[in-house]
């Protein structure tokens, strides 16, 4: 009786704390260094289908791990780009770029678009017999009666009433994952990988209004596939559908990789904590094996911006939790996706030969994801005195690569090298896309086929064999040494008239918005694309240095 009487009491409680939006003050009392008073709450509201982050976090929060370290599910989604997809400046920007190029698709562009970046919104619009809309009176307008629900993001009630249906089939890609229309609020499933008592059942149904049911999927890539495969319509220069693109594959190039089966998509961006974990305020039993919610990935130009006009930008993480989340990211590329090295030195003459081998750490192509994405090599040559004898892959502070043809002319691209022997000549892994004449472009539902595509591959790809989708594209083809998990290139230095021993630094570097996809928004006249130039003229492009190394050599 003593029990029930607990629940009772409990159950009231949190209901009454449901009803409340959480001020400032409330959620500044995380605990460890990233206690700080949050400048916006997170959203408490909830809709016929979804509820916003808010309601969620005012339970599962203050949670720590076996070493005492804040691992509360608010403190890390809050500062990601899964939790600011809607607020993101350069996807607005793109978003209106792709609408004014082809103005025939624009609401099947927004449509599609607010899909996984504005999925509550959008998916209750649809729901009703609308669709998705993000600009001038869409979501994005605080009039717009979704507004909230939009700028929630990718949140929790979103990817936690993923149904179990058709994941990593084709029916789910493009954002068409399955959610339950039909169960009133109260009774909606809320999918997680624990079986709950029968105590915190009612505490979380009165409190969020879901009911914790069990569901494995919300831990498989497959549930990860739904969003990040995504295939666009290619339209042609009279405005026609003429074909499709494959614009993101990663879920696709892990199928062909040797980490399929064996690592998932969680395992490495939602690691999992060491001990076990309560994860609710209410006094839940302790789970080994939770997943960080730190969804760490490659955009770390939009966790830039984020970090630096956060408060315009609307951001509710604090400055030191956005920080903490751009840490993250960059750790994990330094740490976990590439290694370059140095090889086979040698002086013929007035010639050094080096290779530079290149090895992925990834279980997809490395960079994946949103074609602005680059990986390339800067290779440094400096003789006895310090003085620079050799530089490929030299930048500058608006991301730009010098010697790179691409962000020197937009019709123009780099191609993928076997051999470099002048500063001039870059070995960049990436994508260009080509319209229907095979004319470069950035414009997303231009993209006809992939004029280049060397991104480095998963080890186990085998790239003779795999679908055409994913298939490597221009000189890498037929490169010998660009194989399944690694790529060398060889570099042939003119070293006359320079005195040894030569120092040879080689550094992989890497940048989630390339100069070119950045300029060619500078010219739009939208207000979307105009604010995202002046943070861009605001920010740094700065690259993160993937991997290096260093060597002596004097022959």
């Amino acid at each position: 009786m003593r029990k029930t009487w607990i629940i009772i009491i409990l159950v009231l409680f949190l209901a009454a704390c449901a009803q409340e939006t959480p001020t400032a003050t409330q959620t500044a009392s995380q605990p460890t260094s990233q206690a700080t008073v949050d400048p916006f709450p997170l959203p408490a509201e909830r809709g016929a289908y979804f509820a916003t982050s808010g309601v969620c976090t005012s339970c599962h929060r203050n949670m720590v791990d076996m070493n005492g370290q804040d691992v509360s599910i608010d403190t890390y989604w809050r500062g990601t780009m899964m939790a600011n997809a809607a607020r993101d400046p350069y996807w607005r920007a793109s978003v209106r770029a792709e609408v004014l190029h082809n103005p025939d698709y624009d609401e099947i562009i927004q449509d599609k678009c607010t899909t996984c970046h504005m999925p509550m919104a959008r998916t209750t619009q649809v729901f009703a017999g609308g669709k998705g809309v993000l600009l001038d009176d869409g979501f994005a307008n605080p009039e717009n009666d979704m507004h909230i629900l939009a700028l929630d993001g990718v949140s929790c009630t979103l990817c936690h009433q993923i149904e179990n249906l058709g994941l990593g089939e084709e029916e789910s890609f493009d954002g068409a994952f399955a959610i339950d229309d039909v169960l009133p609020a109260g009774e909606r499933a809320s999918y997680g990988p624990y079986k709950a008592t029968d105590e915190n059942v009612i505490l979380m149904r009165s409190a969020s209004g879901y009911v914790p049911t069990v569901g494995k999927h919300i831990q498989t890539a497959e549930i990860c596939a739904s969003c990040h495969t995504l295939v666009t319509p290619t339209v042609d220069n009279q405005g026609e559908i003429a074909g499709e693109f494959p614009e993101q594959m990663p879920y696709v190039e892990w199928l062909a990789s040797s980490y399929a089966g064996e690592k998932t998509c969680q395992d490495c961006h939602m690691p999992v904590v060491q001990g076990q974990v309560v994860l609710s305020t209410t006094g839940s039993q302790a789970r080994g094996q939770f997943s960080q919610h730190s969804f760490a990935g490659g955009n770390i130009y939009g966790l830039t911006l984020l970090e630096t006009h956060g408060e315009a930008l609307g951001v509710t993480a604090s400055r030191a939790q956005i920080s903490a989340a751009l840490d993250r990211a960059v750790a994990q590329l330094h740490g976990q996706t590439a290694e370059v090295k140095l090889g086979d030195l040698t002086i013929t003459g007035d010639t050094l030969s080096l290779m530079v081998e290149t090895k992925s750490q990834v279980g997809h192509k490395f960079p994946s994801g949103f074609p602005s994405r680059r990986v390339w090599v800067h290779l440094m040559v400096k003789d006895a005195a310090g003085k620079m004898v050799f530089e490929s892959g030299r930048y500058e502070d608006n991301g730009l690569i010098e010697g790179n043809d691409n962000d020197a002319n937009g019709s123009q691209y780099e191609p993928h090298y076997q051999v470099i022997e002048a500063p001039d000549q870059v070995q960049i892994y990436e994508t260009i896309m080509g319209d229907v004449d095979g004319a470069v472009t950035t414009t997303l539902l231009r993209g006809a086929a992939y004029l280049k595509d060397n991104r480095l591959l998963p080890e186990g790809f085998e790239k003779g064999s795999v679908a055409e989708e994913i298939a490597v594209c221009g000189n890498a083809a037929s490169d010998a040494d660009f194989l399944g998990g690694a790529d060398r290139v060889e570099y042939r230095v003119d070293l006359s008239g320079m005195q040894g021993p030569f120092t040879i630094t080689a550094e992989l570097l890497y940048q989630s918005i390339g100069y070119r996809w950045a300029q060619n928004l500078a010219g739009l006249d939208a207000p979307e694309p105009q604010l995202f130039i002046t943070y861009y003229d605001s920010v740094p492009n700065l690259p993160v240095v993937v991997s290096s190394t260093s060597a002596e050599f004097d022959g």
